[in-house]
């Protein structure tokens, strides 16, 4: 699928990888709607990209919230042929420590965001993806889910989202599965240590030393080197319910 004349709905659009991803398939002649909740940021990127960039204030958890920002996108652009899930959060608990047993409300609020989100926001856009003429091939729609290295080597404290990210990995051959019959691919890009605006506050000492952990090269990735496999996802047709790590080769310790 080529990027040139598509629409992409970009959740998590307004900064890091999501942002950097929006960046580069405006660039390659795609329309893109950017879903985040950061007002400021998602109004400036679409300001800042101009024609054929829309902002949506949207909690991907929220059903109604998803489906009046999908109407709006295809009520402008027409269609929705890529959809690429980035938004998600963190959270560093142990299970039970100092401060006692790991809130079920905490646990829970990542699960919601992380995977739920991400169900919430796939189903709704395949949805419509289904109505698209189909191509060539057959296909009508790419789906992009973000996971983490965390789905494989959970460090201790990332209980909730080492599970929120291995159920990402976990539904992606389902999805496609599930999905084939209207020629929706499925793919899931598994990130390792990558540079967003959340590891931009640390020292630059700790981001040295984070990115000694890296096998090779002994960096953190860059929001762009995951907006470029993205782009190859979309590309690359026979590319079908697989799960890409773009970690530099690390494995993470326990902590």
């Amino acid at each position: 699928m080529e990027l040139e004349n598509k629409v992409a709905i970009i959740t998590g659009g307004a900064s890091g990888l999501g942002r950097a991803t929006a960046e580069k398939f405006h660039a390659a002649g795609a329309k893109v709607a950017i879903f985040d909740l950061n007002d400021e940021a998602g109004n400036a990127l679409a300001a800042a990209l101009g024609e054929g960039a829309l902002y949506r204030n949207v909690n991907v958890a929220e059903e109604e919230g998803v489906q009046a920002a999908i109407s709006d996108v295809v009520g402008q652009f027409g269609r929705i042929d890529i959809c690429c899930n980035f938004a998600g959060i963190g959270g560093a608990q142990r299970i039970l420590g100092k401060d006692g047993v790991y809130p079920l409300a905490k646990f829970r609020g990542v699960i919601d965001v992380n995977l739920v989100g991400t169900f919430n926001v796939l189903r709704l856009a395949a949805e419509q993806m289904a109505k698209n003429e189909p191509d060539a091939f057959g296909q009508r729609g790419v789906v992009i889910n973000t996971a983490s290295v965390a789905a494989y080597d959970g460090q201790i404290g990332q209980i909730a989202y080492s599970a929120s990210k291995a159920a990402i990995v976990g539904m992606t051959l389902t999805a496609a599965r599930d999905l084939s019959s209207y020629g929706i691919r499925v793919n899931t890009i598994v990130p390792g240590l990558i540079d967003t605006p959340l590891l931009a506050k640390l020292p630059q000492a700790a981001r040295d030393a984070l990115g000694q952990q890296v096998l090779f090269p002994k960096r953190l990735g860059q929001a762009e080197e995951i907006a470029a496999t993205a782009a190859f996802i979309v590309a690359s047709d026979y590319l079908n319910a697989e799960c890409i790590r773009l970690d530099g080769g690390i494995r993470m310790p326990p902590k």
